[in-house]
């Protein structure tokens, strides 16, 4: 009985250890990366990006002063307001329109400008097949099964193949 009940405790003790393997192997590994912050890392020092900065900056210096000089004229006006000087109070006010559509239609024409250089300057594909490189890299190491994207919903970066049931799921569909 003595040897019997240790041949059961090995038998116990070795299912319970092909159990948390098997179970080990179902646990999926995902990683998540945040690709602007990468990209802003990656290209912090190159002339694109420090031109792209230097035009998104001069852009704003101009929004900022004239956003002022609306500031300004508002106040002008409300002055003109108070003094009873309805005439000037009138002719600020189609001064401060007119200046508020340019503003608008300036702001929106450099952000367009911006976007499409930053979109340029993203879709690099030297910078993403690096990124690519690293990823699966960093995923094999580390092992993790799938890293994803911050900044798109559902966006697989890297995945690895034994976690791809795609071959298994046609199989399937094809047996019914």
């Amino acid at each position: 009985m003595h040897k019997t009940g240790k041949i059961i405790s090995v038998a116990i003790a070795a299912a319970i250890f092909a159990c948390a393997a098997v179970s080990a192997q179902q646990i999926t590994k995902f990683g998540v990366v945040d690709t602007a912050k990468v990209y802003n890392a990656y290209f912090r020092s190159s002339s694109a990006v420090r031109n792209y900065d230097k035009k998104k900056a001069e852009y704003q210096q101009e929004i900022n002063t004239r956003t002022q000089e609306l500031r300004d004229l508002q106040q002008k006006k409300l002055d003109y307001q108070a003094a009873g000087d309805d005439a000037n109070a009138l002719r600020v006010e189609s001064d401060i329109t007119k200046k508020t559509e340019y503003l608008n239609e300036y702001t929106n024409a450099k952000n367009v400008e911006l976007a499409t250089m930053q979109k340029s300057l993203q879709n690099s594909d030297e910078f993403y097949k690096k990124l690519y490189s690293v990823l699966a890299k960093i995923a094999e190491s580390g092992g993790y099964s799938m890293i994803l994207s911050l900044q798109q919903d559902n966006a697989i970066l890297w995945y690895s193949s034994s976690v791809d049931v795609t071959e298994q799921v046609i199989t399937e569909l094809g047996n019914n």
